[in-house]
């Protein structure tokens, strides 16, 4: 490999530094396989379904670095050209990476029947079944580059009709700064400028999926039980995702690639940003799934902290309540626990967070604190000394 640019700190904040530009095969590649982005390895605003191809095989238990590419700059709207978007905004020509150039030049979707999104995959996981969950760890997310970009593309967002107020198409040029070895987003007080506000990064992958069993390619904007655009910020590295199983093989694939982003994503993006991530890859057998969490028809996060299962649904109120039925289902099957203590349990301890309510179908995740059911039971408490009779005294 040759060896990884080195990004220039500019004083602006422009190009401030990461450390390397990822271009593809540059770099760290941490994992069992490598898996670069390219036109032969992405599916452009529709995601794979049970006829598709694996673009790669391995066995349960392996780990796969694979390039990611934000839609951000390669979309049509934006000129379908990264080099002169991203140049046009003061990145140099050689940190504007060459996959992203490759698939706007060589593919093509529909802007108006398909997503934006670009996947990479599908890869087929060998013995996965449905009724299997794969269970898929994030072992690590590199940022690609220095900057990203945040978009209320067309009035698209929560307060549609509302904003933008002027331009119908909105995008967000947003530079990447480095502080104290720490990485932040940079935006302006107003347009044009200085960078005054800064925020943390926190990169994750918003669709992680599996293939429908169907033979038509889903839309890649609504997620759905086999995963897909969930948008979930808790999935940085160290968290792991379990979705069940719908296709012979599984076949996974990965995108819309974040460097930040808050829960709900009102104005339609996160901080839009390429990444190479390196996940591990399980199979989980089905009488263990059930064993572990129960029935699980949809996407289960796990952290270091918490079980965080999940509501979909087009109608916000449906989907905060089939996060509720979920949680209520996880935490019977999982610590045996009463459905109405159950019910008590999460009104008083768990935090129903609004994953997205931008990609027509809304999330609901439920953050739900596994040590609160490890903790030694409460000592009793004491009885109360006996008063003194009269006679005592």
């Amino acid at each position: 490999m040759t060896p990884a640019q080195k990004s220039p700190v500019a004083a602006s904040g422009s190009a401030s530094s990461i450390g390397q530009i990822l271009q593809p095969g540059q770099g760290p590649i941490d994992g069992d396989h490598y898996l670069p982005a390219g036109p032969d390895t992405v599916s452009w605003g529709r995601l794979p379904c049970r006829t598709d191809s694996p673009v790669l095989r391995i066995a349960p238990g392996q780990s796969v670095t694979i390039d990611t590419v934000s839609h951000e700059g390669v979309l049509e709207d934006q000129g379908k050209d990264p080099l002169t978007y991203f140049t046009g905004h003061g990145v140099p020509a050689d940190q504007v990476l060459t996959d992203a150039i490759a698939i706007a030049a060589e593919l093509a979707r529909d802007p108006i029947a398909d997503g934006p999104h670009v996947v990479t995959g599908p890869i087929l996981v060998e013995g996965a079944r449905p009724g299997d969950l794969l269970k898929i760890t994030v072992e690590r997310l590199l940022p690609r580059v220095p900057y990203g970009v945040i978009s209320n593309r067309h009035g698209k967002g929560a307060l549609v009709g509302e904003l933008p107020r002027a331009e119908h198409n909105v995008s967000v040029f947003t530079p990447v700064i480095e502080s104290g070895g720490a990485l932040f987003g940079s935006l302006p007080l107003s347009e044009g400028g200085a960078a005054e506000v800064s925020f943390a990064l926190a990169p994750f992958l918003g669709t992680m999926g599996l293939a429908v069993d169907s033979d038509q390619h889903p839309h890649s904007v609504p997620p759905g039980a086999f995963g897909g655009n969930i948008d979930i910020k808790l999935l940085t590295e160290g968290a792991v995702l379990f979705l069940p199983v719908q296709v012979d093989g599984a076949l996974a694939y990965v995108g819309d690639p974040h460097f930040a982003q808050g829960d709900g994503e009102v104005a339609l993006t996160a901080l839009e940003a390429s990444l190479r991530a390196t996940l591990r890859f399980d199979v989980v057998n089905r009488a263990t799934a059930v064993q572990e969490f129960g029935q699980i028809s949809g996407p289960l996060v796990r952290t270091d902290e918490w079980l965080v299962p999940t509501g979909l649904d087009p109608d916000l109120n449906l989907a905060m309540r089939k996060c509720v039925r979920a949680a209520l289902d996880l935490i019977m099957a999982r610590w045996g626990m009463d459905e109405h203590l159950a019910y008590a349990y999460l009104s008083a301890a768990t935090d129903f967070d609004i994953s997205q309510v931008v990609d027509i179908v809304c999330g609901v995740h439920a953050r739900i604190r596994e040590s609160d059911f490890d903790q030694p039971t409460p000592p009793a408490a004491a009885d109360p000394a006996p008063a003194e009779k009269e006679g005592d005294r």
